[in-house]
């Protein structure tokens, strides 16, 4: 059996696992049949051609695995520095009969934010796949299974056309999910608590600008694969990668379209939070233009000096009191008349 993959989560990528002390996570001899036979690093060395297509699975950070590219792989030194690098955006490059793939895949783990992206790095010839990661990859998971059940690829043609299949399989729910969660704060936007509206719409932006940041170039390398010049990507393969590349671009779209709408539910939150501040606003003026003239009165009348008139009439209180009632009710009379209330 192949080494295990490692305690790390489940995704189209997951959390960071602990690195392998050889850095091998899989490898495989395909039988052409859709199966495999899993060897270690003495049956990679060992590998010839002619004993069926080689699939090896790798974490970069190993310092075994990272000698085995720059020593036995017999890929340029500057391809494997390629190789080994995090953190790239979707990328392909051609090398003679052979193609470099850098994809991307969301992070499904438990507790995780699954905008925090993880890469897979593939070195595809004919005869070999190399698959080159740091934390697991599902799809790879994925792949493995199909191959211990008889039921996976034949080929390196195959196997990069599986991986980029899966990768866009679980990337398809989150976005969904993304769009599904627009759809119901636009439905909140009328009943829920502002603040907590705000806080959820911006982290909807942040998700889907975040995933889009890779998947559009992503949609790009789906595009171009197709049409590279080599003899083990077959017409097959090419018209499933076409496919691949169509699920890519809507896949765009969608993020576009969630983005778009959730900064439109955004702009009409902050419109009816301005509306319910200009309402109060408005109606702590109407009562201060009300209140100002009685105020004015109270504060006149209230000084301590001699001479105020009325202070010997025992009715001089009540008479008071009517008269700032009396002009109170003629200011809201005035507003009304003016039309201001």
């Amino acid at each position: 059996m192949a080494p295990a993959e490692g305690k790390d989560g489940a995704a189209g990528g997951g959390s960071l696992p602990p690195a392998d002390e050889d850095g091998l996570v899989y490898a495989f001899i395909l039988d052409g049949k859709g199966g495999g036979r899993a060897i270690g690093w003495d049956g990679v060395d060992g590998w010839r051609p002619e004993a069926g297509t080689l699939w090896l699975h790798i974490d970069r950070t190993a310092a075994a695995a990272q000698r085995w590219l720059y020593d036995r792989s017999a890929i340029d030194s500057v391809m494997v520095e390629a190789l080994l690098q995090g953190n790239r955006r979707p990328r392909v490059l051609a090398v003679g009969e052979e193609v470099m793939v850098y994809l991307r895949g969301v992070n499904l783990n438990p507790g995780a934010d699954p905008d925090d992206m993880i890469g897979i790095a593939l070195w595809v010839g004919q005869g070999r796949l190399i698959s080159v990661r740091h934390r697991r990859i599902m799809a790879a998971a994925d792949l493995r299974e199909a191959i211990e059940h008889g039921r996976g690829p034949g080929d390196a043609g195959g196997l990069l056309v599986y991986l980029a299949e899966r990768l866009m399989e679980r990337m398809g729910p989150v976005i969904v999910e993304l769009d599904d969660q627009v759809d119901a704060l636009q439905d909140d936007v009328l009943t829920g608590g502002a603040a907590e509206l705000r806080s959820r719409l911006g982290h909807l932006r942040r998700e889907a600008i975040a995933l889009r940041r890779y998947l559009a170039p992503q949609r790009e390398v789906m595009a171009r694969l197709p049409q590279e010049q080599v003899p083990w990507l077959t017409q097959r393969y090419r018209n499933e990668l076409r496919e691949v590349a169509d699920r890519t671009a809507r896949m765009v779209e969608d993020l576009d379209s969630a983005r778009d709408r959730a900064a439109v539910t955004q702009d009409e939150l902050n419109s009816r939070i301005s509306d319910q501040m200009n309402r109060t606003m408005y109606l702590l003026t109407v009562v201060s233009a009300v209140l100002l003239p009685p105020s004015f009165l109270t504060g006149l009348f209230g000084v301590n000096l001699g001479g105020l008139p009325g202070t010997d009439t025992p009715l001089a209180f009540a008479a008071f009191l009517a008269a700032i009632l009396g002009l109170a009710a003629f200011e809201l009379w005035l507003l009304r008349r003016l039309k201001w209330i």
